[in-house]
């Protein structure tokens, strides 16, 4: 028989008396305010009222101490039963053990007996909706493009190299769709109304004070005889049979086509296609950075929170495969010693002398500005072969010699190419003597790189632009140098379609001809300077390089490439398979492996300094540089951007004052405020988020303090017991 229990002990559930599950006695009564009133938390929120300079009321009970959340959910079903759905929501979020579930399951079908049935009905209704959208979603996530590659993927690499494969699926869709706005709105009006199918009519007739010359245009077609290879070189350089195909800007001519009592106006129609395409990019792309911006922000907040996610949080258990597993583990090792080392780096910074200090910053001027030579050497080699390619393809006395030589006719492509691949290897050669922090160092080499792949497109349009605008007398009358380039905005589209083809020639060249033969030479040759090769590393930021600067020539040469679209998807359709088998049996992951939320991130970024840089030569060609006179659908225009102007006037007269007066000035002033003033909202509203995440941080810190006060009250009460 036991003895009688005193007031405030526990009472053991069930079996021996020795358990160490116990239940509150009946008459057990709670501490003493006092005493709660020592507590760490309650001391601090009485030093930030007494700082605050008074006291607020609180809804809570016992100095700010809450009611049970099980107690408050009985009450919330007893009160109000199923009819608010938010009710049921928010008794969802707590945790509750069986015996309480099933309580509340039972009270909830006791209160629905009472509800009308008119509320039966609708509960009902909202019960199969909600099922029907889970099972839509499930059944659609079968239909998910590469669903189960990129699964086997991410269980023998991790999410890091997921996340690659994951965002060349999201270049391929993005370029599909883009096909479908240029083919719905532009190729497929144009080519049907090619054939007769619909009335339609041209543009023929020349704009006043524009000279003869600047209409003639003819294209060196395969006529009579011609040997095979011709057609090769046509397809891969997108001249001859191509060159007035759908391919190229020059083949759509036609100005309006009639759908019965509708007209549509094909230049306004190709313009706005083109801002379409370009304002979806953007809208998609900031839309997918925003979640892994707010993950790597959160992660990054606290040096001392990444370091604990390293070591509690930082296995992918994503990885099934044994040698994924080992490099998993030396990567994690990796991040250790990279953080050790940024440790020691900082305090070997705060330990510098003036001297030191002036070394590694003159070493750092002399080291950059070795880097800016190399990439001026870069541009203007770039710059040279650019215009030397183009005399020769121009140059009539020169044309049967050099006719067939892919070498001339890619000659941009290949020093592009070769600067490409050249200059990241003196990159990463050069930052190690930088002394930079390792994590520094890797984003500023990528940044190097960023640029340097960028921006040499950027000097391949610079050169064309100066060969294109005109700058002598004898061209004035058309706007440009109707000589060289009579269409200059299919020759354009041609250089992005050589560049296209020639970058996907050496994604595949590089797996068949290197990746394949250096995994057969290291698996079947023990010769030591083989074996201390190894396999070629899977560099996840390299390869994202290469396919964000595809995209980049994408986006750019869609507007003088309506079609282009239609082959980057094919493209990466296909490096899709490629990447997948050379990472199967070709290569290795790195060591220095990222996450799925900043690698995303940072794979949107790039992508967005692409998509910037194509707005600047799109945005210039449109509104500056004369349209061809001879070629387009604007020949009627000065510039491409004269359309919209145009088709204004058309309208009646309130509709462009509306217009008119959205475009003024009047309009953009108080528009900009407005602007100013949400952007500033967003901004306080950032603060304010940013400042409840410090109290709730502040908060788990006095709970431990709490817990600390409490183990100690107790030890004393065990001691004087």
């Amino acid at each position: 028989m036991s003895e009688p229990l005193g007031p405030g002990a526990r009472r053991p559930l069930g079996g021996s008396d020795d358990e160490e599950v116990f239940l509150p006695d009946v008459n057990y009564t709670s501490p003493s305010v006092t005493f709660l009133q020592e507590l760490p938390s309650y001391q601090s929120i009485l030093r930030r009222r007494t700082s605050a300079g008074g006291t607020q009321d609180r809804r809570q009970n016992n100095h700010g101490f809450a009611r049970p959340p099980a107690a408050e959910k009985r009450n919330l079903v007893e009160r109000t039963g199923v009819e608010n759905e938010a009710v049921v929501r928010s008794i969802r979020e707590y945790a509750l053990n069986i015996p309480e579930k099933r309580r509340l399951r039972d009270i909830q079908e006791a209160n629905v007996k009472y509800l009308s049935g008119w509320d039966q009905w609708k509960q009902t209704r909202n019960k199969s909706w909600k099922k029907f959208l889970d099972e839509t979603k499930e059944l659609s996530s079968y239909l998910e493009l590469w669903r189960n590659d990129i699964h086997n993927i991410e269980g023998k690499f991790g999410t890091g190299i997921k996340s690659y494969f994951s965002f060349l699926r999201f270049l391929v869709l993005l370029n599909f769709i883009i096909f479908v706005l240029m083919f719905s709105f532009i190729t497929l009006p144009s080519t049907i109304s090619q054939y007769g199918v619909l009335n339609s009519s041209y543009v023929k007739d020349p704009p006043k004070g524009i000279e003869p010359q600047c209409r003639i245009y003819t294209v060196s077609g395969t006529k009579g005889l011609v040997y095979f290879y011709t057609y090769i070189i046509d397809l891969l350089s997108g001249t001859g049979f191509l060159e007035m195909t759908s391919l190229f800007y020059g083949y759509y001519r036609i100005d309006m086509v009639h759908f019965n009592a509708i007209k549509y106006n094909v230049p306004l129609a190709y313009l706005l296609t083109t801002l379409v395409y370009l304002s979806l990019s953007l809208l998609w792309i900031v839309k997918r950075s925003v979640e892994g911006f707010k993950q790597s922000f959160v992660r990054e907040e606290d040096p001392f929170q990444s370091y604990c996610n390293k070591i509690f949080a930082g296995w992918d258990f994503c990885i099934t495969d044994l040698n994924a597993s080992r490099l998993k583990h030396s990567s994690l090792k990796y991040e250790l010693k990279t953080d050790l080392e940024e440790e020691r780096l900082r305090q070997k910074k705060a330990c510098r002398t003036t001297k030191e200090k002036l070394r590694i910053y003159c070493l750092r001027l002399f080291l950059n500005i070795f880097v800016l030579a190399l990439l001026s050497g870069c541009f203007y080699s770039i710059y040279r072969a650019t215009i030397y390619s183009q005399d020769i393809i121009s140059n009539d006395s020169s044309k049967m010699m050099f006719e067939g030589n892919l070498f001339v006719q890619y000659l941009p492509s290949i020093v592009i190419t070769l600067a490409n691949f050249i200059a990241p290897l003196f990159f990463s050669y050069i930052i190690k003597f930088e002394e930079y922090s390792p994590a520094f160092e890797i984003r500023l080499t990528l940044m190097r790189c960023v640029f340097v792949r960028l921006a040499n497109i950027g000097v391949l349009l610079f050169s064309l632009r100066n060969r294109i605008i005109c700058y002598s007398k004898k061209c004035e009358a058309c706007g440009y140098n109707y000589e060289l380039y009579p269409c200059w905005e299919t020759r354009v589209g041609q250089e992005m379609y050589k560049l296209m083809i020639f970058d996907f020639i050496i994604i595949f060249a590089v797996a068949v001809f290197v990746d394949f033969p250096r995994k057969l030479l290291v698996t079947y040759c023990s010769y030591k300077p083989i074996q201390w090769c190894r396999l070629q590393k899977f560099q996840i930021p390299e390869n994202v390089l290469e396919i964000v600067y595809g995209q980049t020539i994408c986006w750019i040469g869609t507007f003088y490439s309506p079609l282009l679209p239609a082959i980057a998807t094919v493209k990466y359709f296909i490096v899709f398979y490629i990447k997948k088998i050379s990472l199967m049996h070709t290569c290795r992951p790195s060591k220095r492996s990222v996450r799925a939320s900043s690698s995303n991130f940072f794979f949107l970024v790039v992508l967005l300094i692409g998509l910037i840089l194509a707005f600047i030569p799109l945005g210039l060609s449109m509104t500056r540089i004369r349209s061809s006179k001879a070629c387009g659908p604007f020949v009627n225009f000065n510039s491409s951007w004269d359309v919209v102007p145009h088709t204004i006037r058309g309208f009646p007269t309130a509709l462009q004052k509306v217009l008119n007066g959205i475009a003024s000035e009047a309009f953009a002033v108080p528009f900009f405020m407005v602007i100013c003033l949400v952007m500033f909202y967003f901004i306080a509203l950032a603060g304010a988020h940013k400042r409840v995440v410090d109290q709730l941080r502040e908060q788990l810190v006095m709970e431990s303090r709490d817990k600390q006060f409490l183990i100690r009250k107790l030890t004393e009460a065990q001691k004087h017991s």
